[in-house]
């Protein structure tokens, strides 16, 4: 029996230890397989040292070039059930060719996180002034994010807050919208390290990611200075691929911050650390490093923009403050009492358990894509601005893509 096809346009080749996003990619590769797809793996990006063997895992991977007529050769022969785009820029590059060459296959775009509201906060923070969530609509990228989403058919959102946004905000339809966070195994809590056998804070996360080099900012000059004055024998261990020469350059060994740059496993740096600490004063989506501080019994202190779309502050595995003062004395707090300390990492395994377990969303994601595919002409018809954009929008997108492919002739 022929399997149905699922052709992934990728943004870059997933590296599952460099970043959440490409450990999010990995679990959409997963269960996908679960449901007994073909899977192939398409990118224009050069794959790294660091990217997954995705051919080991069973999927066929497939090189493709930007404005290059070759990629409707590829999409036309494979003529997939299903195309996923791997955030907004993909579907602007690959959209209009797969809806040209294969009309029929379901369009499905993962956003990871709203690129416009991390960057509307961003730029808020940069600029020293209240965001507001109606800011959005004067952000440049909205335009093209939320365009991107009602051409397609059906978009995976990260954050319950952010399909808030979407349908709030922004007025998106909620049957084009499906939730689907990341999701983690459950480890028992008898196979992790208990609180005298960890030693040190830890934070973590791609300094390609702007909102991670802001929080290391944050902890050198801000909180880790209180918390060494209560706590000098405490190390501060900053990991993060592609660290820039700047972040090298707060590495001191008299202050015990410690700038190591990659993990090679992440899981290990993390449930070897008592405390894991993100003073995050912008961003979207999830925070992979926090579900993960969950998963591997280490409590964290974060800020509301860190905690946002997981747990309130109340349930939190530790502490949510956007006073650093605060957060530096709540972090003591937590690194010195092991009550506490205990209380806290149980409340991170109760909320893996009820929220983010693989178990709660691969059936109802089956389930939705069945459901969509069933009728995807009746679900189209009920898009129409979707269908508005097809007309008017992709024929400046086609045509400039076009010329560009004749002037690399």
């Amino acid at each position: 029996m022929k399997k149905n096809t699922l052709l992934i346009i990728g943004l870059v080749w997933p590296e599952p230890e460099s970043s959440a996003a490409g450990a999010r990619m990995l679990q959409l590769i997963e269960l996908f397989q679960k449901q007994g797809y073909y899977i192939v793996f398409a990118s224009a990006a050069q794959e790294s040292d660091f990217s997954s063997d995705l051919e080991q895992l069973g999927v066929t991977c497939q090189r493709i070039e930007l404005n290059s007529g070759s990629f409707d050769l590829v999409v036309k022969e494979l003529n997939p059930e299903i195309v996923l785009f791997d955030r907004y820029i993909t579907e602007e590059q690959f959209g209009w060719r797969v809806y040209e060459n294969c009309p029929n296959s379901l369009r499905i775009l993962d956003t990871e996180d709203l690129h416009c509201l991390r960057l509307a906060r961003q730029n808020a923070v940069k600029g020293n002034i209240d965001f507001q969530l109606s800011d959005l609509l004067l952000e440049p990228t909205a335009k093209r994010e939320i365009a991107s989403i009602l051409r397609c058919d059906l978009s995976l959102i990260i954050s319950e807050f952010e399909i808030t946004v979407l349908t709030a905000i922004f007025k998106i339809e909620a049957s084009l919208l499906h939730y689907l966070p990341l999701f983690y195994d459950r480890i028992e809590e008898n196979e992790l390290p208990g609180f005298e056998e960890r030693e040190g804070f830890v934070f973590i996360g791609n300094f390609l990611h702007e909102p991670n080099w802001d929080a290391v900012k944050q902890l050198k000059t801000k909180i880790w200075p209180i918390i060494k004055k209560y706590l000098p024998e405490a190390s501060m261990h900053i990991y993060g691929a592609y660290p820039p020469q700047k972040a090298l350059e707060q590495h001191s060994l008299k202050e015990k911050f410690l700038v190591h740059g990659r993990a090679q496993k992440s899981e290990e740096v993390i449930r070897n650390a008592k405390v894991l600490l993100a003073p995050l004063r912008f961003g979207a989506g999830l925070k992979g490093k926090l579900l993960e501080a969950m998963q591997f019994g280490t409590p964290s202190v974060t800020t509301t923009i860190g905690s946002e779309g997981i747990r309130e502050a109340a349930d939190w595995n530790g502490f949510v403050t956007d006073d650093f003062e605060e957060f530096a004395m709540k972090s003591v707090l937590l690194y010195q009492d092991e009550i506490l300390w205990n209380q806290s990492r149980k409340k991170g395994f109760t909320t893996l358990k009820n929220r983010f377990d693989a178990h709660l969303f691969s059936d109802v994601l089956n389930y939705k894509i069945s459901f969509v595919l069933s009728d995807l002409e009746a679900h189209r018809k009920q898009n129409f601005i979707g269908t508005l954009l097809w007309h008017h929008s992709v024929l400046s997108t086609k045509y400039m893509s076009r010329w560009i492919e004749e002037k690399n002739k």
